[in-house]
């Protein structure tokens, strides 16, 4: 399942309000500056801090 590109445009990390980037093969929004990524829950991205899962990038 693909995001909409005017949704991901809006979405913002909620600890330290930057942009995020959309994974999809595992179905992640990433942030790399702080190492963590968000789940998305049949298309729905959630969002909570607590929810975060660290996030290494694949090299």
């Amino acid at each position: 399942m693909s995001l909409d590109p005017k949704l991901l445009s809006v979405l913002a990390c909620p600890k330290d309000k930057g942009p995020l980037e959309y994974n999809q093969e595992q179905q992640l929004l990433v942030n790399e500056r702080l190492g963590i990524a968000y789940r998305i829950d049949d298309g729905i991205p959630v969002l909570l801090i607590d929810e975060a899962e660290p996030y290494t990038p694949a090299n």
